[in-house]
């Protein structure tokens, strides 16, 4: 018979306690928010109604943590509908203070996904620190980096085909010795019988450029950045939490003009109590209360009803006068385009993307052909990251292009018989349609920046409405802005009478008819 040993009660303890400690760890770990995780739940699932820092359509979160129970939160996003109908008096106050705009419930998420979001919103960085880098040690990589842009960035990518192969981690693939020679001279290579070098240019049709000028330590740089590729940290860049604002000339204000003119009512009506607040009864002089002869006086009440009138004629005609006018509109766009990364970091002029501005009325929304005219061979974000973007959904945000114009990046070629479809930009400039602008009138006759109007895009990760465009901003900036016609001739003869009408040596846009009603109402 087969004995069975028994545990002592003292080995049971043990275990037991061993057990309790490790489902206690598991879920204690299970409680700890996974910022990176939940960085991609909050994009995929909550990144259409609300940011971290700012109110888009719901409440920005950021902090949210500080200001509601963990438990509650966890509840409220599962399903919010179904504690506001449960009476939840927290929920409901929510509801009230967001307009009423329902959220939407997502009981698709687990506690552990909400707990990762969670952290998320606490600004907690969810991209790991990067250790120091062979980059940073050896200064042979960034030698080859530049090296390897200067000469092979125009065929060959790190990661992903171009015309040739990627290279990342080519090291590891081919020998060193190897790889020298066929760089130097791939050809001569194969020539001299090389198997590798004949099997390499077979699979590869295009032929690869010789670079005899390249010294060995220029190869050895090269190939210690293919064995790294780009190891440095990405740092988060913030755009400027103000924009340079230009027509900044701020009047004397509604509200202090409507104090003003309430003072001075009240200056004339105790005036007019003072000089007419006596009386005569049974022959002898009667002196009544201020405030009586005010309220009584039929003058007053009669200059009270004008005030009136007049008052609200102004408040409501200037009301009215706000309507579309549509200073820092911000709509979100289709792709998250950034005229900061192309205008700004790339340096790519406003009038290669809107090329119609200097001929035409309109500076055009440029077709997705001039998108792919860089874009066949940048399939990747490799520039610094901003707003709540990642690497990844940058590089998603470039695919769309690709969706929409049907170009297979691996293959380096567009689909065949594949239907395009348009990307369907938000218009943020809409001028009333009684309004005539031309864009060639201010862009190649009157030589004006495209800044001028529309502010400083090269910094605008989110293009806005930078400017009123009222008729009063038009006609200060036609008051102010001097016409140079020393370079035109057909301008000097009409330049010579009208700066000897108006006693100035430069005359504006304004003394040249540009405060004529039919120049833009016709």
């Amino acid at each position: 018979m087969k004995s069975v040993k028994q545990h002592s009660p003292l080995s049971r303890l043990i275990i037991s306690s061993l057990a309790f400690l490790l489902f206690f760890s598991l879920n204690l770990s299970a409680q700890e928010g996974d910022a990176a995780n939940g960085e991609k739940i909050f994009k995929s699932v909550c990144a259409a109604c609300h940011k971290l820092d700012k109110k888009l359509v719901g409440p920005a979160l950021q902090g949210v943590t500080e200001r509601r129970d963990q438990d509650w939160l966890i509840a409220w996003i599962k399903d919010s509908p179904g504690m506001i109908k449960s009476g939840d008096k927290l929920a409901i106050q929510v509801f009230e203070e967001n307009n009423r705009l329902p959220m939407t419930a997502n009981p698709q998420l687990s506690d552990q996904d909400i707990i990762d979001v969670l952290a998320y919103t606490k600004g907690d960085s969810a991209a790991p620190v990067a250790a120091a880098s062979q980059q940073a040690a050896d200064p042979g990589v960034e030698l080859g980096k530049a090296v390897f842009k200067a000469n092979c960035a125009a065929c060959h990518k790190l990661e992903g085909k171009l015309i040739g192969p990627e290279l990342l981690k080519i090291t590891d693939k081919r020998e060193l010795s190897w790889l020298k020679l066929w760089i130097k001279d791939n050809n001569a290579l194969a020539a001299s019988g090389d198997k590798l070098a004949i099997e390499v240019q077979a699979s590869n049709p295009a032929a690869m450029t010789p670079f005899p000028q390249l010294s060995d330590e220029d190869i050895d740089n090269v190939l210690k950045y293919l064995a790294v590729g780009d190891v440095e940290q990405a740092v988060a860049s913030s755009a400027s939490s103000t924009d340079q604002e230009i027509f900044d000339n701020p009047g004397f204000g509604v509200l202090p003009t409507l104090a003003l003119t309430i003072l001075a009512f009240i200056l004339l009506s105790v005036i007019v109590a003072a000089t007419t607040n006596k009386k005569v009864v049974e022959g002898e002089e009667s002196t009544p209360s201020m405030l009586k002869t005010m309220i009584f006086n039929p003058f007053l009440r009669f200059l009270v009803i004008i005030f009136v009138l007049l008052g609200g004629a102004w408040m409501v005609f200037g009301y009215l006068f706000q309507i579309d006018v549509n200073e820092g509109y911000q709509p979100i766009q289709p792709i998250a385009f950034s005229h900061a990364v192309h205008a700004g970091d790339n340096k790519i002029d406003c009038q290669y993307c809107h090329s119609s501005a200097k001929h035409s009325k309109t500076s055009g929304i440029p077709t997705l052909n001039v998108c792919m005219n860089c874009h066949k061979s940048i399939s990747e974000y490799n520039g610094a990251l901003f707003g709540d973007y990642s690497k990844e959904d940058l590089d998603n945000e470039i695919q769309k292009i690709y969706d929409a114009v049907g170009w297979d990046k691996d293959n380096v070629a567009y689909i065949e018989g594949f239907e395009q479809k348009p990307i369907e930009w938000v218009r943020i400039h809409n001028l009333a349609d009684f309004a005539y602008y031309n864009h060639a009138q201010h862009v190649t006759v009157a030589g004006l920046d495209c800044q001028k109007c529309h502010g400083p895009v090269e910094t605008m990760h989110e293009m806005k409405q930078f400017s009123p465009l009222t008729m009063g901003w038009c006609i200060d900036c036609h008051r102010q802005t001097e016409v140079d016609m020393t370079e035109n001739g057909y301008y000097k003869n009409i330049h010579d009478q009208l700066s000897k009408k108006y006693g100035v040596e430069k005359i504006t846009e304004a003394q040249m008819g540009g405060l004529e009603c039919g120049k833009c109402h016709y």
